[in-house]
């Protein structure tokens, strides 16, 4: 099962769980089955009209982007760390 880090601000979404265990074989099933056991996960990483994982939205498996891997096709083995890191904004204006 792939383990997922969970930021702080979808942890309302899990019940404060900062890791949750996942069993899937690819990026894009395991936020499917994120959505199926936490509803409003999807919605936070996913663009409803693309499908996309959102631009300020950063997916890391086993320490590397998804983005220069296969994006949500990217394969998950069993012992996979996938994490969730939503871009910071703000600083001096």
């Amino acid at each position: 099962m792939a383990t997922v880090y969970v930021p702080t601000p979808l942890r309302r979404l899990t019940g404060g769980q900062a890791r949750v265990q996942v069993e899937a074989g690819t990026v894009g099933e395991l936020i499917e089955k994120l959505e199926a056991q936490f509803p409003g996960f999807k919605n936070r990483l996913v663009e409803a009209e693309s499908g996309e994982i959102k631009r300020f939205i950063n997916v890391f498996v086993n320490g590397e982007e998804i983005r220069s891997l296969q994006g949500t096709e990217t394969p998950l083995d069993e012992n996979a760390e996938v994490s969730i890191i939503p871009a910071m904004a703000g600083g001096l204006g």
